[in-house]
């Protein structure tokens, strides 16, 4: 009789009724749990409740009986309405196997159906009787099912190596395409240090070719600062500078692909309608209206940053503008470049809707930098782009070996996955805390408390926005504030983040050396509140990799790098219409 109701009752209701869904959504508004029909996808499902992609959950966060749940775009997962539980094809009995999806459909189907709820309920005796005797053998039956079941599973995936998805390959539409003139005249813009408060600085002085679109440093020396790179001091006399740039400089890699919805290590930039100009932003409703994408919006923001590109109040009217507000500089910096009769021509001629020199804006200049940035910078034709596209033989061994670990036992993917290896979400991984902090005006302490300082939400404190990995092994120092300058220490700093932070000094970062700013950096480690807070918030576990495996893991992050990445299309310019310096 247990068989026959276990049959139409389980392995047919689950075959047949599809509608038995809980559904996962982006929409951050939808509230948790909310029972009844809800629009999944494209298309509208019966969810017994919703879960929202963001609604304060993680990726992989333990929500029913060891299952997990990726929590990342839209998904449709098995509810089972009598056991209440949470199943996916993905899911037995938590160990994950991801990659059901793209393996045979047959097998997928079999996974799903031996599930632990229902093939326990075979070898449960104890199931309708009372009494702690009754419980007692229920769990006994339940545990040896756990145990047979996740045998069998382990069995099915290591003979078949069905073990995770591969994101897809990389093509031409994934992302924004951009005008030709438009991208020659970004190149200018990019290299000119006319958008600088001082005329000292330029996007590229931070984020050169030669740099792998970075500048090398852990704390970048922004306006007032001297050289390139490893080379660069902090200048001089009045001129010197007054603080390192909180953070370290972001690559540009791949910035142009369509996914890619928020920027800035704290994502404070984000696609949004919350101002009615496109974007949630540091500018609010003042940010400019026009702006065709989020390069662009992104473009705008460190000409207006005192310690980067506009210099302190008293010394230009573009830092003396940003004091007064956001917006008013970029009027300044729009007249500056469209009074240079070459500039003025070339937007004319790029923008169709440009008729005459007078109407540039900071739009178009944004624009134009988008194109360059978004054209410059697009890159995926590494060892493991050919390896997605269906070249078994683009990674070596020890890469495919060190591929395994990244989406199984180191568990990578749990933040780099998707097409760009990140998930652009928000997490704590417990880096070493030193430099001057990203301050607020109401908390002076010299901390970087990452999401939370936009969000103001309790719970994204020190959580910093997962990065991009193409082109990883070009992009150093590591970590939102540089703290590691060898790929190979981040690394580690992942599997043992609480040792790795013990045992951190600033030799392990590239902080070249500013005397009167010495006392500063290290400031906020004396703070013993501050850093409990800090070492209490940890969003990965320690992980366990033998040498040869780390060695592997390694190898397959060099994978990444593409192989005309140092090569880029355009380069720098030799020349700017402004007749100010170019950086090289």
């Amino acid at each position: 009789m247990r068989a026959r109701n276990f049959i139409p009752g389980h392995l047919f209701g689950d075959l047949l009724n599809a509608d038995r869904r809980i559904g996962i959504t982006p929409d951050r508004a939808q509230p948790v749990p909310k029972v009844g029909p809800h629009k999944i996808g494209r298309r509208q499902a019966e969810a017994q409740f919703v879960i929202p992609a963001n609604p304060g959950l993680r990726p992989g966060m333990p929500l029913h009986r060891g299952a997990q749940i990726p929590l990342k775009g839209t998904l449709n997962v098995l509810f089972h309405p009598k056991t209440k539980g949470i199943h996916h094809t993905d899911q037995l009995l938590g160990l994950r196997i991801a990659g059901t999806r793209r393996g045979p459909k047959r097998l997928a189907r079999l996974l799903e159906l031996a599930r632990f709820h229902h093939v326990a309920r075979l070898f449960h005796p104890g199931a309708g009787r009372s009494g702690q005797k009754g419980q007692a053998q229920s769990a006994s039956y339940k545990h040896i099912a756990h145990r047979a079941i996740l045998s069998v599973g382990l069995a099915i995936t290591a003979q078949t190596g069905l073990a995770y998805d591969l994101p897809e390959p990389l093509a031409e539409q994934d992302f924004l395409t951009f005008d030709a003139k438009q991208t020659a005249l970004g190149q200018l813009l990019f290299y000119d240090k006319i958008l600088s408060g001082n005329q000292n600085i330029a996007c590229a002085t931070c984020h050169h070719h030669d740099l792998g679109g970075t500048d090398a440093l852990s704390l970048g020396i922004g306006e007032g600062g001297k050289g390139l790179g490893a080379k660069r001091t902090p200048g001089e006399g009045a001129d010197r500078i007054a603080k390192r740039i909180p953070r370290n400089a972001p690559a540009l890699w791949n910035l142009a692909h369509k996914d890619i919805r928020v920027l800035f290590h704290d994502g404070r930039l984000e696609i949004s309608d919350i101002y009615d100009n496109g974007f949630d932003s540091p500018a609010q409703e003042w940010l400019p209206k026009g702006l065709p994408n989020i390069i662009a919006a992104q473009a705008v923001f460190p000409i207006t940053a005192q310690f980067e590109m506009a210099g302190n109040p008293k010394e230009n009217e573009v830092a003396g503008a940003v004091h007064d507000r956001i917006d008013a500089a970029w009027p300044i910096l729009a007249k500056r470049v469209r009074i240079i009769p070459e500039y003025g021509e070339a937007f004319v001629e790029a923008f169709p809707n440009i008729d005459r020199p007078e109407e540039v804006t900071i739009v178009e200049i944004a624009s134009a930098l988008a194109a360059f940035i978004g054209t410059e910078w697009k890159n995926h034709d590494s060892p493991f782009d050919a390896y997605l596209a269906g070249d078994k033989e683009a990674l070596s061994p020890a890469q495919v070996r060190g591929m395994d670990l990244f989406f199984t036992k180191a568990n990578c993917a749990a933040c780099h996955n998707g097409p760009l290896l990140t998930d652009q979400a928000f997490h704590a991984i417990g880096l070493p805390a030193f430099g001057p902090g990203r301050t607020r005006a109401f908390d002076p302490l010299p901390r970087d408390v990452g999401r939370m300082g936009h969000s103001d939400r309790l719970e994204d404190a020190y959580r910093f926005r997962t990065p991009p990995l193409r082109n990883v092994t070009l992009t150093g120092p590591y970590g939102h504030n540089g703290a590691y300058k060898s790929l190979r220490a981040m690394v580690r700093h992942h599997l043992n983040p609480a040792l790795a932070r013990q045992l951190w000094s600033t030799h392990d970062a590239h902080l070249p050396e500013v005397p009167w700013l010495a006392k500063a950096d290290l400031l906020i480690q004396s703070d013993a509140r501050e850093m409990a807070r800090q070492n209490a918030k940890l969003d990965i576990e320690p992980k366990r990799l033998s040498e040869d495996e780390f060695n592997d893991l390694m190898a397959f992050l060099e994978g990444l790098t593409g192989e005309t990445a140092r090569t880029r299309p355009m380069g720098p310019p030799k020349a700017v219409p402004s007749g100010l310096p170019v950086d090289d």
